[in-house]
């Protein structure tokens, strides 16, 4: 089968960075699918790893996280799919990845694709769906209100991939105020489209502007891209006894001003389910088939904003790029091979 692969971290210009090679098409066992991909997309997890981690010498890391594709094969033991079911999800991160013609992949971390969406509009919304979704609901609890604090979510970075979606989430499904983040007028435009209440600039400080709003200091507070450079806005917006979220990874993170306000602070990564296998990793199954049913219900949209063209080295290289610039909205995808 075609993939697309590393063999040492490298700038993404260098010529090797991403490569086409051929490995062998695996087979199915257990719980696992074998899905035939058709449209992948790139997330900054993919820029992180290719960049810093490298595979055991003389081998091959096959890179991806998000996909949609067709089921061609079935485990013993699965009982959600069945071969020729259409299927969409974000994979693991200690297995190859979907930037392959196959891949295999745990059912419980599966979802049936959404039925009014071609393939690349599907493979967008995966990952950064399950982030949001565990972050607004699972880690910062955003339906148990924090006494005294505004009824309200503020979302920093909202037109990123994760953000473009928490936007939707949290309209969709709660009765906050969503507050979103983006500096320049095509990525404010973006997340006034997406439903965000109200939009300040991140380029600038914070917090002064959430109480420009009048609207009292947010229960919640979202953080999906440089938590480092706006922890002091942070903790003076977030009301006391507060929950704040976090998913980047910031090279110093500074806990003790949260102290004085009592607030909790959460951690989000959703390859934890998948990567430790625990008991509650049927979860995310649930959760991309609810994903699925608010598209399909015109409730949310995907959040694809470019395909790039077909499955292949020198088109990911580009992708890889446009991820790394720190300038994107929404998501990148690349279908077919």
């Amino acid at each position: 089968m075609r993939a697309i692969a590393y063999k040492t971290p490298q700038p993404i210009a260098a010529e090797t960075s991403l490569i086409d090679v051929e490995l062998p098409t695996p087979e199915a066992r257990g719980h696992d699918l074998l899905v035939e991909i058709k449209a992948v997309s790139v997330n900054p997890v993919d820029v992180k790893v290719r960049a810093h981690m490298a595979p055991p010498a003389d081998e091959l890391k096959v890179l991806g996280f998000d996909a949609a594709g067709i089921v061609k094969a079935i485990g013993s033991d699965v009982t959600l799919f069945a071969p020729g079911d259409e299927v969409f999800y974000s994979g693991v991160i200690n297995r190859p990845g979907s930037n392959a013609e196959f891949q295999l992949v745990d059912e419980r971390i599966v979802g049936h694709k959404p039925k009014s969406l071609d393939f690349a509009a599907a493979a967008a919304l995966p990952l950064t769906s399950i982030t949001a979704y565990e972050a607004l609901f699972d880690r910062l609890r955003v339906t148990d209100p924090v006494p005294g604090g505004a009824p309200a979510v503020l979302i920093i970075g909202g037109a990123g991939g994760v953000g473009s979606i928490a936007i939707q989430i949290a309209r969709t499904l709660t009765d906050l105020t969503v507050i979103a983040t983006a500096s320049r007028p095509e990525t404010q435009d973006w997340v006034k489209a997406l439903g965000a209440h109200h939009v300040i600039d991140h380029s600038q400080p914070i917090a002064p502007q959430v109480a420009a709003l009048g609207i009292g200091a947010p229960g919640f507070i979202f953080s999906t891209t440089n938590t480092d450079k706006h922890v002091a806005d942070i903790v003076e917006a977030l009301a006391p006894q507060g929950r704040f979220a976090l998913i980047d990874d910031p090279k110093t993170f500074d806990i003790v001003p949260f102290k004085r306000k009592a607030a909790s602070v959460h951690w989000e990564l959703m390859f934890t389910r998948p990567l430790f296998a625990t008991p509650d990793m049927i979860e995310q199954h649930k959760i991309l088939n609810r994903i699925s049913e608010l598209v399909d219900t015109g409730k949310i949209r995907t959040t694809l904003s470019e395909t790039v063209g077909t499955i292949n080295a020198a088109n990911m290289k580009k992708a890889h790029a446009m991820v790394e610039s720190g300038r994107m909205k929404g998501k990148v995808v690349l279908a077919g091979f």
